[in-house]
């Protein structure tokens, strides 16, 4: 296997460690003490081609590989997990069902301004009682004509403050529970669409998640995504390519960790030496170094395999293993990269703080670490 970048994949690496160095990397540590959506940044993150990575150019995106989308999130999540998830929800929670799923319409008229980043989309899936257990849609769709009529509540959406595009996912068929879901693209400025005011969480304080309410909110039939009863197998599908992104996430928040701890060890000085000479710090930098590369290839990998199976295979358990490892990584990291920096790891001076908290959803959000391992065992067992 050549684990080696072609010069395309290298270039982009260069143009997003620019943006995230010059534009992201400035205001990472004020928005995430003010929860201010950065939407200036992404409309940047739009004209530069990393709001549709991988959508074709001919419906606005850079019409590049999913290995190009992952290496794009792991830099811009090095410099600001905040921008990370933003782009990771766009690209591969609403652009890819987009366009794998939807009309040529639905790609015209609404995936190609989302890949020029003139739009922003959000995924609503999650609910009070539907999480893990996604299947246990209550929001409700009722057809009236022409038009379907939407009715619930949906809880922990990324993006859903400043969303003008929602993937919304409802019961059209109560009787036929999963079968019965359907799959809806929403304007979020449609009569009867409501959103909380911004949740203040532990990290990735300024990726605008919200609660969102739905009161008998009309939604043209044309913007159903598929056909009734496809919504379950819509979601399921985009998750897969979603954990692809966080797994790259994580990688790029414990890279930034990373980078960050051995620039202190080689500083600071104790009893006259800099710590980075004392073997309990150099095995702790080994150890870092050889979880995250692991973490990373395996995230290449599983977005190697979502390109190969673009002809209609799976890349299902591929793509779990990376958001399970690289999610368990990241925490693993960020803890031995604050610890490196002792109490001032603590404190707000140094960024690895935020890296530490901003670490902790990768393992819960897009398949808590648990239902990853319910994923792959199934996976492996059903052979």
């Amino acid at each position: 296997m050549n684990f080696a970048l072609s010069d395309e994949q290298t270039m982009v690496r260069e143009a997003v460690r620019d943006f995230a160095r010059d534009v992201v990397a400035p205001r990472a540590a004020e928005i995430d003490q003010t929860g201010e959506f950065p939407m200036g940044q992404f409309r940047q993150a739009g004209e530069l081609g990393f709001a549709g990575v991988a959508v074709p150019e001919e419906f606005g995106g850079a019409g590049m590989d999913t290995l190009s989308y992952a290496i794009v999130i792991e830099e811009v999540s090095k410099a600001c997990a905040n921008m990370g998830v933003i782009l990771s929800v766009n690209n591969s929670l609403v652009c890819d069902p987009i366009a794998k799923f939807g009309t040529e319409e639905q790609k015209k008229d609404l995936l190609a301004p989302l890949a020029r980043g003139e739009k922003l989309g959000c995924f609503a899936l999650t609910e009070p009682e539907a999480g893990s257990d996604a299947a246990n849609q209550k929001t409700r769709a009722v057809r009236d004509g022409d038009v379907y009529r939407l009715t619930g509540e949906k809880i922990f959406i990324t993006c859903g403050a400043a969303a003008d595009v929602a993937l919304v996912f409802a019961s059209t068929d109560r009787e036929k529970k999963h079968k019965g879901i359907s799959a809806f693209l929403v304007d979020t400025r449609a009569p009867g669409f409501d959103r909380s005011h911004h949740q203040v969480k532990l990290g990735v304080n300024a990726s605008g998640t919200v609660e969102i309410f739905l009161n008998e909110v009309a939604v043209p039939a044309a913007r159903r995504l598929g056909e009734e009863g496809d919504g379950f197998k819509i979601a399921m599908a985009t998750l897969d390519g979603g954990r692809i992104g966080i797994a790259a996430q994580a990688v790029g928040i414990a890279q930034g960790a990373f980078e960050a701890a051995v620039r202190y060890a080689r500083e600071r000085k104790v009893f006259g030496r800099p710590i980075a000479e004392f073997q309990a710090i150099r095995f702790s930098i080994a150890d870092m170094a050889t979880e995250i590369d692991a973490a990373r290839l395996l995230t290449w990998r599983a977005a190697a395999a979502k390109d190969a199976a673009a002809g209609g295979g799976r890349y299902t358990e591929e793509a779990a293993i990376a958001k399970l490892y690289a999610a368990e990584m990241a925490q693993r990291v960020t803890t031995k990269a604050l610890q490196i920096h002792g109490g001032y790891g603590y404190t707000k001076e140094f960024p690895v703080e935020r890296n530490f908290r901003d670490a902790r959803i990768t393992e819960i959000y897009e398949g808590t670490s648990e239902i990853q391992r319910v994923v792959i065992a199934r996976e492996i067992l059903a052979r």
